[in-house]
């Protein structure tokens, strides 16, 4: 068989192919064609080549064409693809956005794919759009104007920024026995039941289970997490009131950290997590014994992603939570489980922002110093 086109690689396009075909994130296309290359390059039959990687002897052909032909970089990009011309100009795909992005019509409580094409056409002299051209407008545009995010927006003050930093230096301090840093969250859990008993997995067949439930109440889990050492402890409780809040302090002074001098807990805003939690609990005396030995360092509000807790949490829901346990008992066993594992892997969360990187990356939304006026 006569080659026609005939690829000889130089050693820096051959390194080039191979540094693409190692890592990186690429089009499968750019990827295949940069395998044609360097098995063209190596002397392999046209025929091997596309059984071998599975693409059809034109895409061989044009792959090698367009190499000997131009170059590189030519060979391994798309061909320009006819097509049909934009229906839309740039003027009325403009308008588009911005009419996605405005308030929806009287009545609507949102814009809709059907509802922004009859708006086109209301707004131009086009006596159609269809419903694929205003999705892919707004897909090259990123939005989706039927869907919205609810989040907690923070304000960042002089109060937002020190409760951070504190928090921050607390994460980079070296390991104190004597003064712990120890992260406190809770989460509630519901208790769910199966009404139908679930049909195990067996070869050629995936466990299959009822889409019916029952709910059988709800329970607390309080999560402890050390900072500075693979420790957690989790927890479960039947409410989280005050009095809760308060046991769990005394625990964590007098059962977990019996030896240490001042147990740092970093916490959330939640209006149980204060002080007075333990004179609602304990006598006077107790409370303040306890006191003496905790000392709270609360998260800015909105800002609960500062406690690392809140990870720890999100692998508990993952690893031990995803699926339906229908009873206390169960839940308090798997969950113990679940801590005597992650303990003896000496798991730990690795936090990388520091106060330096938020100075850097928030310097914007730090509260600005006003200007004194000189008399």
């Amino acid at each position: 068989m006569n080659i026609r086109y005939r690829v000889d690689l130089s050693e820096a396009e051959r390194v080039e192919l191979e540094a693409l075909l190692r890592g990186g994130r690429h089009a499968a296309r750019k990827l295949k064609r940069a395998q044609i290359l360097l098995a063209a390059d190596a002397g392999v039959p046209d025929e091997t080549m596309a059984e071998s990687l599975g693409v059809g002897g034109s895409t061989v052909y044009r792959t090698k064409r367009r190499f000997v032909e131009g170059n590189l970089e030519k060979a391994l990009s798309e061909e320009p693809r006819p097509g049909a011309k934009r229906k839309l100009t740039g003027q009325e795909e403009a308008l588009l956005v911005a009419t996605a992005c405005s308030r929806p019509p009287e009545g609507r409580a949102r814009w809709t794919i059907e509802l922004l094409a009859g708006e086109m056409v209301r707004l131009t002299e086009h006596d159609s759009v269809s419903r694929e051209t205003v999705r892919r407008r707004l897909a090259e545009n990123e939005l989706k104007p039927w869907r919205k995010d609810m989040w907690c927006i923070p304000q960042v003050d002089g109060e937002f920024v020190a409760r951070m930093e504190d928090v921050l230096d607390l994460y980079a301090e070296k390991p104190d026995p004597k003064r712990p840093v120890v992260c406190f969250d809770e989460s509630p859990t519901q208790l769910i039941g199966e009404v139908r008993r679930p049909i195990p997995a067996k070869a050629g067949q995936l466990e299959r289970y009822d889409f019916e439930y029952k709910r059988n109440g709800t329970v607390n889990l309080f999560i402890f997490l050390n900072v500075h050492r693979p420790w957690r402890k989790v927890k479960v409780t039947d409410s989280r009131a005050a009095v809760d809040f308060a046991a769990c302090m005394r625990e964590l002074a007098d059962v977990h950290f019996p030896k240490a001098q001042r147990i740092r807990v970093v916490l959330d805003n939640l209006s149980t997590h204060s002080a007075g939690a333990l004179y609602q609990a304990f006598p006077p005396a107790e409370a303040r014994r306890i006191l003496r030995r905790i000392e709270f360092h609360y998260v800015p509000k909105h800002a609960s992603w500062l406690n690392m807790v809140e990870i720890e949490i999100g692998v508990l829901r993952s690893q031990c939570l995803d699926r339906r346990i229908e009873c206390k008992q169960r839940l308090v066993s798997e969950v113990a489980a679940w801590e005597r594992q992650r303990n003896a892997s000496r798991a730990r969360i690795k936090w990388m922002f520091t106060t330096e990187k938020a100075r850097a990356k928030m310097g914007r939304a730090y509260p600005s110093r006003s200007s004194v006026k000189e008399s």
